[in-house]
């Protein structure tokens, strides 16, 4: 079993209760992470306020910026055995988590060199003052990440967190905790002190719950489902504490007539299918300009067709599902769209020696797709793509807006003019104009609109998002 990190400790629940870590790919049962608890919850906060005011709340910027550099190396250092780790967790072909894994190391080596780059300022102000604003940290810091992409997450939220001096409480996902268990060890060997991340496994609605209804935490990161993004907010609300949400998205992929098809078509699989479609910013609606909707469409079924489904050591392009429960849902809305008459157009192939107890699904590509299906409006998060045309530009902008998310958007289209035109119109927290996705994007400030939530992640925005300013103003005659 994988304890759990409270200060220097690796402890087990306060109750000794356990929880199976069950594999994606073959639905069995291979290790054994704590059930934490509300007092777990209390311990690991209590540990992270100590830290602030012992050696790690010490420390100054440039210091606590070498010793996430070290982090970061430490990770790639354990790269392959992270991977491995990660891709059983997940269910992910191997190539996939040995990309995530870089992505961890890359988020702390960029926040590791910005933790001493984001400045205060001097304000003019009435003569005889001097009047500054320095930046500091909010304090402890809770982390809600998601099942999808541990490793990543755990960058994305905890680095920028600990750059700016944080003490930091990460609650992974009761599914995927496995990864971020081996990171903590690695980054107390490259010296990060006790108390400054602590992580307590669990249930959502256990530590989850009173994580973010703690009254000792000051920020709440959480990525998620609206329901439970609401659920956060309310008992943030109660303790008058920020949070940054990440809730989902329905992005769509604007195809306009004069698109490179060459360049569109592979990407715009690869956007649904990456990660068997369990991403919130997957490329999950496809709409097409009417006059070559049937040409281009052929030719993304053409390619979707040959998408195989596996398990991790088959480097496939995608892998299972998450678990039973998300297999139940992406199935359904497969199901309900067939049932509903909307034309199947291409399936991908799940490998013919895969596990029959794994929990993989066909990636499937409908269309044309009704605009008021579900299909077109909500976030399926599986490997589902729904096609639809659309006339002109002022069509296709009201399309791409129709739902009630906004996270990502891309624009397909080799005018230059109609390609800022349309990007600037769509709500979204990201646009991508002839491409798609970046790769980690960690330079790249990241968040939703509408009911996709609100904050920023990513880049130097986040640095931003996990402190606060303090002004000081000096009457000096």
């Amino acid at each position: 079993m994988k304890n759990m990190l409270i200060g220097d400790q690796w402890v087990g629940a306060s109750d000794g209760r356990t929880l199976s870590v069950v594999s994606p790919s073959n639905g069995q049962a291979f290790d054994e992470i704590p059930r934490g608890t509300a007092h777990d919850v209390d311990r690991a906060v209590q540990a992270a306020r100590a830290s602030l005011t012992g050696p790690w709340g010490q420390l100054n910027a440039m210091e606590r910026g070498r010793i996430m550099m070290r982090i970061a190396q430490k990770v790639l250092d354990h790269e392959e055995e992270l991977a491995q780790i990660e891709a059983k967790d997940t269910g992910k072909p191997l190539s996939t988590a040995r990309n995530d894994i870089k992505v961890l190391a890359r988020y702390f080596e960029f926040y590791a060199g910005g933790a001493d780059k984001l400045h205060g300022e001097t304000i003019p102000f009435l003569n005889g003052h001097q009047v500054s604003l320095l930046r500091e940290p909010l304090g402890v810091t809770a982390h809600i990440i998601p099942w999808n992409y541990p490793a990543q997450m755990l960058g994305r939220t905890v680095a920028p967190a600990l750059a700016m001096g944080n003490g930091t409480v990460l609650k992974p996902a009761e599914d995927t905790s496995l990864s971020a268990l081996r990171f903590a060890e690695l980054a107390l060997e490259a010296g990060l002190p006790a108390g400054a991340l602590n992580i307590v496994t669990g249930l959502g609605e256990e530590v989850g719950a009173a994580l973010s209804g703690h009254p000792g935490i000051d920020f709440i990161s959480f990525t998620g489902s609206n329901e439970v993004g609401t659920l956060i907010q309310q008992a943030a609300a109660k303790n008058a504490v920020k949070c940054v949400l990440e809730l989902g998205g329905k992005s769509p992929q604007i195809v306009f007539d004069d698109v490179d098809v060459e360049r569109a078509v592979p990407i715009i699989v690869r956007a649904i299918v990456q990660n068997a479609g369990q991403t919130c910013t997957a490329g999950s609606r496809l709409l097409v300009q009417r006059s070559i909707y049937d040409t281009f469409v052929k030719r993304v079924a053409e390619a979707f067709a040959k998408v195989r489904v596996g398990t991790p050591e088959m480097d496939l392009d995608c892998g299972p599902v998450m678990n039973p429960a998300q297999h139940k849902r992406v199935q359904r809305y497969i199901d309900q769209a067939r049932e509903q008459g909307i034309p199947v157009l291409a399936e991908g192939q799940i490998a013919a020696d895969a596990p029959t107890t794994g929990h993989f699904v066909k990636p499937t590509l409908f269309g044309p797709v009704p605009r008021t299906a579900a299909l077109a409006c909500e976030e399926v998060f599986g490997p589902v793509l729904a096609a639809m045309p659309f006339e002109d530009e002022a069509d296709a902008i009201a399309l791409a807006n129709g739902t009630e998310y906004g996270l990502l958007a891309a624009v397909w289209t080799e005018n230059a003019g109609r390609l800022h035109r349309v990007a600037k119109s769509v709500k979204a927290g990201q646009v991508f104009m002839n491409c798609y996705g970046a790769g980690g994007g960690v330079e790249l400030p990241f968040g939703g609109t509408k009911r996709s939530g609100h904050g920023r992640e990513k880049g130097f925005l986040a640095l931003e998002e996990v402190s606060t300013t303090k002004t000081l103003v000096h009457y000096h005659g």
